[in-house]
């Protein structure tokens, strides 16, 4: 494994989307071309993603568009800003949607007072229909989240949280400024499931900064202690050059190495799946009675800008500053300055910096890649017969390493090769491979 890690850990995309933001074609894409791949797609069912972005404190590992403040003044102009941007979307929709799915991401949603979130989601739900069984999670800070934010939001429907934990040793945490004790975790962690929440989710990151394997080892015995019903168990994504990114506060060479890094995650996997969880798809583990894991085996698993979901919408409303949008047509990227954003919402207009309105050929590749992001298989049988042998050829070198298998025009990745799926994933992506990137663009693959 460790000569596969060598020769396979390049940079590469994480594939949230295809064609990836950065090959997106911005010259041929119009506002009005985004609001016609909405009004194409037929069906009433959407999810909807709102970004807030303000946190009190810089977490340095963080790569998300965020705002740093302690003014809370600012918390109501932006509700009332995403409740106008929500307005513009039900003028093009033309009818009241059903609402699926809604995903509070940040940012630090309980940045938000319980009260003004609960405005917020109130007059949402106002305007859709909204069916029995939905889909409602935040994600919440251990140190800031309220019993008062928990109830609030369970009253409205939500029954899922998911609480960043990246690492409990103290010196990782002053390295990534991200400082929470175990004892608040279990905490909030205890009275959500006093709740009512059937659904609680910790984020454990590897890779971090100045982070052994016995931090890896002490931070998910404790985890474990805490049993949560999904474990999302990331590889930190070293992305420095990133506008606005804090992760210039530590050198690089304070981060583990490759081999040490994935041994990080091996020890862990090896300890979630002794202690009965199941891994899923990229990134993920849950427990067995968990809808995730009965989603990736029943083969409903789903993924899109919130990451892995049991809800397949194929429409996704992205509300606040840099959320992104997905009409399964067409994507839009709002913009990323809060200013730009209040100035066009006050103008009655969409808030669009930029997006990519899909070809054929996309829609093709995106199917496939989405296929191998959520359960490691994809059909090429409706692959042109060029397309197919330049896809197999690329990955040629990944079949004779035992990373996948091909049954005719089946392609399965081995459980070997679900350490490389986003390598796999590049052997497809027609846009990566037209125009390789002249400066890194994206996080090592392993």
């Amino acid at each position: 494994m460790k000569e596969l890690i060598q020769k396979y850990n390049v940079p590469g995309p994480r594939y949230t989307s295809y064609p990836t933001v950065p090959y997106w074609d911005a010259k041929s894409f119009s506002i009005d071309r985004w609001k016609e791949s909405l009004i194409n797609n037929s069906s009433k069912e959407l999810s909807l993603y709102i970004h807030l972005p303000f946190c009190e404190s810089l977490c340095t590992f963080c790569a998300c568009n965020k705002r740093i403040t302690k003014r809370h003044e600012v918390e109501e102009p932006y509700i009332e800003a995403l409740l106008k941007e929500w307005s513009l979307y039900l003028e093009v929709l033309h009818e009241k949607p059903i609402l699926k799915e809604i995903h509070l991401g940040g940012g630090t949603p309980t940045f938000f007072d319980a009260d003004n979130l609960k405005v917020l989601i109130e007059r949402i739900k106002a305007s859709c229909i909204v069916p029995d069984e939905v889909q409602f999670s935040f994600e919440g800070h251990p140190n800031n989240t309220t019993e008062k934010h928990l109830n609030v939001l369970y009253q409205l429907g939500f029954d899922r949280v998911s609480y960043g934990i990246q690492d409990y040793n103290p010196k990782v945490q002053i390295a990534i400024h991200r400082i929470q004790s175990f004892k608040t975790v279990k905490k909030i962690t205890e009275l959500s499931r006093q709740i009512g929440y059937t659904s609680i989710s910790h984020d454990i990151i590897y890779g971090l900064p100045l982070q052994g394997l016995e931090d890896v080892i002490s931070t998910i015995e404790k985890t474990i202690e805490l049993k949560p019903d999904r474990i999302a168990f990331y590889s930190y994504a070293h992305v420095p050059w990133t506008k606005g990114n804090g992760q210039r506060g530590y050198d690089e060479r304070d981060l583990p190495s490759a081999d040490l890094k994935r041994l990080q995650y091996e020890t862990g996997k090896k300890m979630l799946e002794d202690f009965g969880y199941m891994e899923i798809a990229m990134d993920h583990f849950a427990l067995p009675e968990d809808e995730l894991s009965k989603s990736f085996q029943d083969h409903t698993l789903h993924r899109n800008f919130m990451g892995y979901t049991t809800t397949k919408t194929s429409k996704m409303i992205g509300l606040g500053v840099s959320a992104i949008s997905d009409s399964w047509f067409g994507f839009a990227q709002n913009k990323k300055d809060i200013k730009a954003y209040y100035q066009d919402l006050s103008q009655g207009l969409l808030s669009i910096e930029k997006g990519h309105i899909l070809t054929e050929n996309d829609l093709k590749i995106r199917r496939k890649i989405l296929n191998l992001m959520c359960q490691f298989e994809t059909d090429l049988s409706d692959l042109d017969i060029d397309m197919f042998i330049d896809i197999k050829s690329d990955l040629k070198e990944l079949e004779e390493d035992g990373l996948l298998i091909f049954e005719e025009r089946n392609l399965l990745v081995t459980e070997k090769g679900q350490a490389f799926i986003r390598n796999i994933c590049m052997a497809f992506d027609q846009r990566l491979k037209a125009k390789q990137p002249e400066t890194q663009l994206f996080s090592m693959t392993i």
